[in-house]
Order: structure tokens, then sequence, then C-alpha cells
């Protein structure tokens, strides 16, 4: 029944949510102090007695895989066995975390101040909580939040800790361990330190994973990572990285445990604390180094106000039943369990399967806030070149058409039906007042040279107020964003409809699949699911009465213009932005351009453009989106990254073919019918 959750197919609306607690209510009324001191007696792993870290450290090193692979690399390097011991030990030094009860109740103490001074309210469904208790008595856990900001692994023990819920070891990037004092609390809070990459050192890998693998078979707590790496810097779902996965899947799949339970996390925040510093990275200001100091100067963020947060822990996923009928685990008989193997074709396919499938979920999940729908209503708006701004009451009237048509689609919309709709839109706009200003009874986006936007407001280029406003459109974009999950497949129909001349079903669903493929490193779009995403998007569009869907044809309705104009609208920036990218491959790109020069080089080529009228869309300018488009051209062979020599990293530009994917992004299809079928 767990995996139902993340297969279901079922009318969204019929989907039914939780009920959720705000958890700052109480700690409102009530004595801080008392709350982290509280009695703190979490029920564990089938009643297992917490193992110290030192005793989980001793397991490792003893290990058999560790001293199997500790055997080889000596016989490899020729280097004493006892040197390679010890580099083990001061790996698994450097890596492992130091759970203290004594730094969990400082940090409950000291997040609960600075909670309650940054949002309204920290909502969780109480469901979740129950369901995950009870799983972590039963099975090893895994939990996979979504990772928005910095503030999700402090709000994930948080809330945790809130419930008498064992506290996870978190796997963080070897950043947070240089930052003083920070570094080694975050370590006695659970933390543990893993390099971004190993490249081939097979000592550290196995190191890691054996760490990983005997806290998740001994079930001493809940292991939990993020599925996506690594911060969203756009709010989109990104494409899931697969080795943290491949190890906690690894003692299921030689039969060490009977199950796992994979729990998806989806934290939604009104208001993101990062908003304008992501904004800046996306357009190649460096991000900054993490640091104490650093986060001592973020304390002004203290006088804002960022709204609510939402947390939903989703339905545990069993391993056992994602498994079944794909994985036949007998193969895991043929070799010793302590000798290492490289995963299988079939079992790769498999995790990586499941990994789309878990974000998904987390997506389904995640709660949306009406500055989400306002946010895409006022980047359409910006972009139809509308200056003066939009009349509040438009606005008003256009949020509540999206807010029905978004719970036709199934979304998960926190949006107070008690209060009248000019009241929601009023209160969301004051929220966001960094980013729209409302003057005489009109809206529009905040993009005066300098407002909020860190770059500097006097005597600027144009260059800079191009990158001034764009910081401003990023930011809104990142909210806007969020919602594209629940409109991403009918909105890839709708622009195949869009592009076709005619009806006809076959033509559209190539088209759509072209599309679909295409965007496939921008979006979370299962691989090898195009017929059923068509057929997810048909059904929703003639639930919502925009088409009528025929055996040969799909029409469109008359009242369906609206909705596919929206539709087309939410696609076309990444349309624009990936047929500019194809044009500067082909006009501008030298023999000599390699990975690392290409996005400065797009960016430049792209501001000459945004600044000559040549191109519309500024949110264009996201590296985000040109190294998703670049990625999709290197996957289509359209582009080739030579390897080797002196030519190391640099780019061949098959013109040719990057020539007809532009041709074919901007609609000019009967002539390239061929290549958007073949793709």
């Amino acid at each position: 029944m767990a995996s139902k959750a993340v297969y279901s197919h079922r009318d969204p609306m019929l989907k039914k949510r939780d009920d959720f607690e705000d958890i700052l209510e109480e700690r409102r009324n009530t004595s801080d102090l008392r709350y982290a001191l509280r009695c703190y007696t979490p029920a564990l792993y089938k009643g297992l007695t917490p193992c110290t870290a030192s005793e989980l450290k001793t397991m490792v090193l003893q290990s058999d895989q560790l001293l199997y692979v500790i055997n080889q690399v000596s016989k490899e390097t020729g280097t004493a066995t006892d040197e390679i011991q010890s580099e083990a030990e001061a790996i698994l030094e450097e890596m492992a975390h130091r759970l203290q009860l004594s730094t969990i109740r400082f940090f409950a103490f000291t997040l609960s101040k600075i909670f309650k001074t940054l949002f309204r309210s920290i909502c969780v469904n109480e469901e979740g909580i129950q369901r995950l208790q009870q799983t972590i008595q039963e099975q090893p856990v895994v939990l996979l939040p979504s990772h928005r900001s910095y503030m999700d692994f402090l709000l994930m023990s948080y809330i945790l800790y809130t419930y008498d819920l064992a506290l996870p070891v978190i796997a963080a990037g070897m950043d947070f361990m240089g930052m003083k004092i920070v570094g080694e609390m975050l370590r006695m809070s659970g933390a543990f330190f893993i390099r971004r990459s190993f490249g081939g050192d097979k000592l550290y890998w196995t190191v890691f994973s054996e760490y990983v693998k005997i806290m998740l078979k001994n079930g001493f707590a809940p292991v939990e990572f993020f599925l996506e790496g690594t911060r969203s810097r756009t709010a989109k779902s990104l494409t899931p990285k697969l080795g943290l996965l491949n190890i906690v899947m690894d003692p299921f799949l030689k039969g060490e445990v009977f199950d796992i339970s994979l729990v998806p996390v989806s934290i939604s925040y009104e208001r993101i604390l990062e908003e304008a510093l992501y904004a800046r990275e996306l357009l190649g200001v460096p991000k900054p180094k993490e640091s104490t100091s650093g986060l001592f100067k973020a304390r002004k963020i203290l006088s804002e106000n960022y709204g609510s947060i939402h947390v939903y822990f989703g339905q545990p996923v069993s391993a056992r039943s994602l498994a079944e009928g794909r994985v036949d685990r007998s193969q895991f008989n043929l070799t010793p369990r302590h000798i290492p193997r490289k995963p299988s074709e079939g079992i790769q396919d498999f995790v990586n399967d499941s990994a789309f499938r878990l974000v998904r979920s987390q997506e389904e999940n995640m709660v949306l806030k009406p500055w989400v729908l306002l946010a895409a209503l006022l980047l359409q708006n910006q972009a139809a070149g509308n200056k003066l701004g939009v009349l509040v009451e438009d606005l008003t009237e256009q949020a509540v058409w999206l807010r029905d048509l978004s719970r036709q689609f199934g979304a998960f919309l926190h949006w107070p039906d008690h209060i009248p709709p000019s009241r929601v839109v009023s209160s969301s706009l004051s929220l966001h007042r960094s980013l729209v200003r409302v003057s005489e009874g009109r809206v529009q986006l905040n993009l005066e040279p300098g407002s909020g936007s860190g770059f500097p407001p006097p005597a600027m280029t144009p260059e800079e107020e191009l990158l001034s406003k764009a910081v401003v459109v990023l930011s809104c974009a990142s909210y806007r964003n969020q919602v594209l999950h629940v409109f991403i497949r009918a909105a890839l129909l709708a622009s195949a409809i869009h592009s076709v001349a005619g009806s006809r079903k076959q033509e559209i669903f190539n088209t759509f699949s072209f599309l679909r493929n295409m965007f496939s490193n921008e979006f979370i779009l299962r691989p090898g699911a195009e017929v059923q995403d068509f057929e997810e998007a048909c059904y929703l569009l003639v639930k919502s009465a925009v088409l009528q869907v025929h055996q040969q044809e799909v029409l469109v309705t008359d009242r369906g213009h609206r909705t596919l104009a929206f539709l087309t609208s939410i696609l076309d920036p990444f349309v624009q932005g990936y047929q500019m990218v194809c044009r500067f491959l082909c006009e501008e790109a030298t023999e000599s351009l390699t990975e690392k020069q290409f996005v400065p080089a797009v960016r430049k080529f792209f501001i000459k453009h945004l600044l000559t009228g040549g191109l519309k869309y500024v949110e264009v300018l996201s590296s985000d989106l040109q190294k998703n488009a670049l990625a999709a051209l290197l996957r289509l062979g359209a582009v080739q990254k030579l390897r080797g020599g002196a030519n190391e990293g640099t780019l061949k530009v098959n013109t040719v073919m990057v020539n007809s994917l532009e041709d074919t992004l901007g609609g000019k299809l009967p002539t390239q019918k061929p290549l958007a079928a073949r793709l």
C-alpha cells in the first residue's frame, strides 16, 4: 500500500490531504528553556539501545567490505595495509557525526527564538508524523526532504525533536565543516560531512558507504539526505543524484534487511530567506563561502517577515514494493556480500526510476501559497510589455481564475477560502514588497534600478540596469517555478497544439514527445513515461473543459483558449532560452569554446540581445536554464564534449542539428517532422 502514494494516478481532486498543526503556536505561549530541557525519549528501531559514535566507528573499521578494499588498494598501490588502515581512520574521523543531546537542546532553544522571529507559522501534517513514528520502530528509515534553503536540515531536526522522534543523521557537504564552531556544532547535532565528489577514490567511497549502511542496517537513527544533492536555486526540483540512494538501497537488495522505508518530505516556504542571493548566483555572482562571520552578518534578516512554512511528511515508500516484479535479488547471491560490485544496468534503471518517483511525490505534496500564482501572472504581464502594471482588481480576478484551474489540476494549494480574495492578494503583495510595488491601484514588478537587488543604484550602465532588473525577475520566477510541476505536462501539450498546424493526435503526440525530451533536464519527467504523461495532460485538459480528445484528433473548445494561452506562456521563457542557446552555438561559438567558458559567453550574448530588444524574457539570463539547455544538446548528440589531450572539455557543435532544433523549437514543424519524431 505504501508505494501507491508514489504511483497513484487517480483523480488528484480525490486525494485526501492531512490536517496541519502549527508547532510555533505552543512555542509562543510556553517557555523555550523548558521545551529545550524537557524529557526526550524517542522510540527506536525494534527498541534498540542507541549506539555511541565511537562504537559506530569501530563497526565501520572492522567491516568485511572495508577490510577487503584495504587489501585491494594495498595490492594495487604497493602501500602497506597498516598505512591504508590509518588513512581509512582519518577519513572516518573527518566524516563522522558526534550526536550529543546537549547540543540538540542548545539548538532547540536557539532555533525556537529564531523561528518565532522569522516565521508566522511552521505547519506540520500530524498524520505524517504519526506514520513516521510507527515506521521508525519497524524498519530502517531514510528521510528525503526537498532542498530549497539552508534552513531545511535544521528545520527537520527541530520538528523531529518537537515530536519526540529519533533525530536523523544528516549527510552534509564539506563546506559546512569549514565554519568555525558552527561546523562542530552541526556535527554534534547529527551531521556527517562528505566530499562533493569522490573521483575514483575507492577507499573514501567504501568508508562512506559502509558508514551509511551500518547506521541504516542497525537502525541507530533515520538517515537523512537530499535526493537533489544541492539546494535548488530556482525552486524547481532538480534531477536526482543517485549515489546515496544506491548506497541506502544496497542492504535491502543484498537481503541484509527485510525492507527500507523511504520517506519523501516536502518543505514549502512562503518566502525564501535566500531569494536575492540565489538570483545573483544565477547571474554569475559567486556563491559566498560558508562562514561563521557570514552567519552573524545575516542577522539583519531577523527583522524581516518570511510568512509561513508547510512541512509535509509523505507516505513511507517501501523499497520492497518498489522492487517487486522489477528486480531479481538472487543476482546478489552470486558473489560474497563484502565484495564491492558495480550495479548492473537493471539495478541502475531501478534506482533511477525510484528516485524520479520519490521526487515527483515530493512535488505533489508541496503546499503552494497564493503568491506562487501571483508571481506567475505578474511575470506573464511583464513579458507582455505591460509597463503600467496590472490593476489590483484585474490581478485578483486572474488569481481567482488561476486558483480554480490549479485546484482542477490537483495542486496542493493553501488559499484561505474564508478570507475575501482581495485580502488574500493584498496580504501576499505586502509580504513580497521587495519584489512588487502597488501604486495608484496598479501592481508591477519592482524593477526600479537597485531596488532591493544588491547592485549599486546610482549611475548604472545599461548592462548593470538590466542585471538589477534580472535579480527581481529571477526572484519572482523562483516562486512561479514552484507551480510548474502542476502544469508542466499540460503546458507541453498546449505548446505542441500551438506548434502543430492541424489537430491530428499523432502529430501532436510526436511534438509533445519532442518537447518533453528537449526539456527533460529542466523538469522532473520520468524517463520512458511519454505516453503516460501525454495521457495525464489530455485527462487534465479534458476534465477542465479545455480540450476534446478523440481517437485521431485533439480539438480545442471555445472556452479553452484562455487556459491554453496561459499554459504556453508558462513554457515560453524556456523555449526562447533554449532557442537562443542554439543560435549562440551556431553564430558565436568558437572552435575552442569549452564547457567552462560556455555560461559566461552565452550570458554576454543574451545581454546583447536583451538590450537590443531581440529577446523578450529576462529570465533566460539564469545560468541554470543555460546549463540545462547545454546538457540537453549534449544528451541529444547535437553538441559533443571532446575528451583527452589539448582539446579536453572543448565543445564540438553539429550546426546542422542545432539549427534544426532551433527551428523546431520555433514552431517551424512542417519541415521538421522527421527530426521531432526521431527525438
